[in-house]
């Protein structure tokens, strides 16, 4: 199931607004995951991460939506993907992985559109890039961010499954007292020729709620870096576990993906039933699946933020500490 590059500038009913598109975790959430994995480096991966980052630096001239700018390169590199992405939407499907609700874990391979690749290939493709003895310095460093990004990406739930909605994307939802607005998106196709056309989207919706509401709430009053390290205190018990798991990153997926049916989905207020798979676009596909869910009305308030919000701060940690498994093991 392809999805739409969502560009920053969309077209209300009633004029412009200016609108970031979903980003997994969102700025503060990605920064947490690369502070988390910095704590738990090798005095050697730290050192050439630290090497890579500051040799090939992001290029100035690329428009951040995380401001200000992040002054730990770690930090900053980790948000970098989805700035890149803006003018390279060939890479939007690296940041996902559409697995049907539904699906089995054994048929999990068939899900990775090889047009578009998915979350699974893109860490393996760049962790090589990384490994090659031949790679351009300026191609490492690349790769060293969509690392870096992907291993947030992959352990947000809504980014390893679909309904044929996108990711939550299409399932608009009411977040304590915030109604759902529909509005009119310049968007990107994620396969040749990237031709910029409008189509629907519902803010706030599901998957918005999971990039970042749910953390804003739970972060309220600290700084990243104090988030960082109430959560790696707050999960010390569980690291050794999490490190014994190993780097399987279709386990990884998998693991997002059963929480998504679970809690993303499995403690919405009013149940939404699981939809025969079929190839979408845009939330006006599939029988016009946003319209639909839009119907539903869910309101998600305090009892949906208490049931998700532990496993937001699970997730986090776990990614920041499994990023630091893959550049532990390039570096050791």
């Amino acid at each position: 199931m392809k999805r739409f590059l969502i560009a920053a500038v969309f077209v209300a009913l009633v004029g412009c607004v200016a609108a970031p598109e979903a980003r997994a975790w969102g700025c503060e959430g990605h920064q947490t995951v690369a502070l988390i994995a910095e704590m738990h480096l090798s005095p050697n991966a730290l050192a050439m991460v630290n090497k890579i980052l500051k040799d090939n630096p992001i290029d100035p001239a690329l428009k951040r939506y995380c401001k200000p700018v992040s002054t730990d390169p770690m930090a900053d590199a980790a948000t970098w993907a989805d700035d890149y992405r803006e003018d390279h939407p060939e890479t939007e499907g690296w940041h996902f992985f559409d697995i049907p609700r539904g699906a089995k874990r054994r048929d999990i391979d068939k899900y990775c559109d090889v047009s578009a690749s998915c979350i699974t290939a893109a860490l393996k493709a760049q962790i090589a890039i990384l490994k090659s003895p031949t790679a351009d310095a300026a191609k490492k460093a690349d790769a060293l961010r969509f690392v870096i990004h992907f291993a947030g990406d992959i352990h947000q739930p809504l980014h390893c499954t679909t309904n044929n909605d996108q990711g939550g994307n299409c399932v608009p939802v009411g977040y304590f007292g915030s109604e759902p607005a529909t509005r009119t998106v310049v968007s990107k196709h994620p396969g040749p020729p990237y031709t910029p056309h409008n189509v629907i989207a519902y803010y706030p919706n599901l998957h918005q709620v999971w990039d970042s509401r749910i953390l804003e709430r739970l972060s309220q009053g600290k700084t990243v870096d104090q988030f960082a390290a109430q959560l790696n205190q707050q999960f010390q018990f569980m690291i050794a576990s999490w490190q014994r798991q190993g780097m399987i990153f279709d386990n990884w997926a998998w693991e997002s993906h059963q929480l998504a049916e679970e809690v993303s989905y499995g403690d919405l207020p009013v149940k939404i039933p699981i939809e025969a798979p079929v190839t979408v676009n845009s939330c006006s596909d599939d029988n016009d699946i946003g319209a639909r869910m839009l119907k539903l009305n869910e309101q998600l308030g305090q009892p949906y933020q208490d049931d998700a919000g532990p496993v937001v701060e699970e997730q986090l940690a776990k990614a920041g500490i499994r990023l630091s498994m893959i550049l532990n093991q390039m570096w050791p």
